[in-house]
């Protein structure tokens, strides 16, 4: 890399993440209670890789996970008084692995409200309601595995494994991809929560990888920056989503790493911290994560390994049993 690259703002990026929800005042606020819990574990994932994972005060943010609990449905709502949604449970166990702080959950519960959201196709839902979507299917996989591989192991899971790798195959597109659902266009995110499950489950066979790998590298636009699908805009987001997949596949060297890093730092805010969509926009910690996150897959230094399956800190996947085998960029010093 050009020694006239930026550096990533570490210290700005954490004070960012810790000023997240100091103005409860603020409109926006209220607006995106919707996603608190989601950016706990955003704010927190992204700490984690930058080696500041203590910048957020662990009890308070046990404390608040624990608030978000509905005992009627047995998992988690985004937010105090939000009905339970698969989304926020997630988040909630991935917040509370990092945190060693799994003793605190009713895991049997969980694992019921989780194995009831499994349709008759193989799909899971997100909720009572019925909505239905690929990322529901991982979510499902992922959290099933962190609060204990049992429940995703043929002849112990609490779910139909066969039914839900057969709708994740009919997922799959001519050009490789995977889509929403059915019929769904290819989708970078979608691409990615199909092969973490997949992965999850070590069902990688039933991918076409080299059509695949092709159809993620070809996301890669003049700027540096990956898009989600053909014709689109770049964003910092899908410098995970992308990066993740070709890590999972093992082909993470088929994009140009020095330009995809080079975008991930122009979005950044130099004056309050965070990472934007593309350079000049507002930040958010949504971006900021997955911006984070993507460098670390590059192999910036001074930052801890991400596990792209998980979108976890590999140490705590690897303390779990739960790593697969996956290739990122070696660390580089400097």
């Amino acid at each position: 890399m050009s020694s006239l690259t930026p550096s990533l703002l570490t210290d700005l990026h954490v004070k960012y993440i810790q000023s997240l929800g100091d103005n409860k005042d603020d409109l926006m606020y209220h607006l995106t209670a919707h996603l608190r819990m989601n950016a706990i574990y955003w704010g927190l994932t992204a700490l984690c890789v930058m080696k500041r994972k203590d910048a957020l005060n662990r009890e308070e943010v046990i404390d608040f996970v624990m608030s978000c609990w509905d005992d009627s449905a047995g998992a988690f709502g985004a937010h105090p008084d939000h009905d339970a949604h698969i989304l926020p449970t997630l988040s909630a166990i991935q917040i509370l692995t990092i945190h060693d702080a799994l003793d605190k959950l009713d895991i049997s519960r969980i694992v019921k409200f989780i194995s009831s959201l499994q349709m008759p196709s193989g799909v899971f839902a997100g909720d009572q309601f019925g909505e239905t979507d690929t990322r529901f299917t991982y979510c499902a996989i992922n959290a099933l595995s962190l609060l204990d591989r049992k429940y995703i192991t043929p002849g112990t899971a609490v779910f139909d494994i066969d039914k839900a790798i057969d709708h994740i195959t009919r997922c799959r597109n001519f050009d490789g991809g995977f889509g929403s659902d059915i019929g769904g266009e290819s989708h970078a995110a979608q691409v990615f929560v199909c092969l973490a499950a997949l992965s999850i489950l070590d069902r990688l066979d039933i991918v076409d990888q080299q059509m695949l790998g092709w159809w993620l590298a070809e996301r890669q636009l003049p700027n540096g920056g990956l898009n989600g699908r053909p014709e689109k805009l770049e964003d910092v987001c899908y410098s995970f989503w992308v990066l993740s997949s070709l890590s999972i596949l093992k082909k993470i060297h088929w994009i140009d790493s020095d330009a995809l890093t080079s975008f991930i730092l122009s979005a950044q805010d130099p004056e309050g911290g965070g990472i934007a969509d593309r350079p000049g926009d507002m930040v958010d910690v949504f971006h900021t994560l997955f911006g984070v996150a993507a460098l670390s897959l590059l192999g910036f230094p001074n930052l801890d390994d991400i596990d792209p399956v998980y979108c976890m800190p590999t140490t705590v996947i690897e303390k779990k049993g739960l790593k697969k085998a996956w290739s990122a960029l070696p660390r580089r010093l400097s």
